[in-house]
């Protein structure tokens, strides 16, 4: 099944993307002519084998890294507008947060960043909404790998981006806090803006999405692109559905299938 299509240039549009890397050990080509489409507001998951070149994919869509050939845009104009007019936010598998700044202050810290230091408010209301503000004059060192990474989502959200790149961003965390934070993540998100999620987690790419894009072994190509027809809002029970067993039997098949 294909992904919903953008309307009047809205949204992200990758179009035959390859990205070569180049090293003493040679030429590696991490992702051969990827397309793929993300319409406003989708909850899109890049899952596959490591070395597939889904982080690759997520940092060119966000102007991180060059495509070798091929075109990213977005809302119709290029990666670099989108930069510009801070359509990104980000959050990675670690949180880098500044140690000699509070959580509050790290959550600020964007806005300082470009000048905007008199919106206090706005990160208090975000740090409520991702169960933080009892710990907003905390230190990292005093949080929780969970407590840590909502911060780094406050981070990413201060500046109300159109798109939410993700990458792996609960993976070091254990089982119960990764689904835990998931869920949370899907009531901050509710469908306000796009996401685009990398995880190697069959669960929890089922758990979140409205589409799960399988990725072949490099060089990196799309092999699925799988709708995820279940009910929203969704919270850890929907695991226990058929519906949902059967989503994770099939995409973990195509996994299977570009591994072999």
């Amino acid at each position: 099944m294909t992904g919903i299509e953008p309307v009047n240039g809205q949204g992200v549009e990758v179009r035959a993307v390859s990205k070569q890397f180049v090293s003493r050990a040679g030429r590696q080509t991490a992702l051969s002519a990827v397309d793929l489409t993300i319409a406003p507001g989708q909850f899109v998951s890049l899952l596959g084998p490591s070395g597939c070149g889904k982080t690759s994919l997520l940092r060119i869509i966000g102007g991180l890294l060059e495509p070798t050939t091929g075109t990213v845009s977005i809302d119709g104009r290029s990666v670099d507008d989108a930069v510009r007019a801070r359509k990104f936010g980000f959050v990675f598998q670690d949180a880098t947060l500044l140690p000699w700044r509070t959580v509050r202050a790290n959550a600020m810290l964007l806005l300082d960043v470009i000048g905007r230091r008199n919106e206090e408010a706005r990160v208090d209301a975000l740090l409520e909404t991702v169960g933080l503000s009892n710990f907003a004059n905390h230190y990292p060192a005093q949080l929780s790998g969970g407590m840590r990474q909502r911060v780094a989502l406050a981070r990413a959200l201060a500046l109300d981006p159109e798109i939410l790149l993700m990458d792996e961003p609960f993976a070091a965390l254990d089982a119960i806090t990764r689904e835990r934070l998931g869920v949370e993540l899907l009531g901050i998100w509710d469908g306000a803006r796009a996401v685009v999620f990398v995880t190697h987690s069959i669960s929890e790419a089922v758990l979140l999405s409205d589409r799960v894009v399988v990725m072949s072994t490099s060089p990196g190509r799309v092999v699925a692109d799988i709708a995820i027809d279940l009910p929203r809002p969704r919270n850890g029970a929907v695991r226990l559905s058929e519906p949902f067993k059967t989503y994770e039997d099939q995409l973990r098949g195509l996994i299977e299938g570009v591994r072999a």
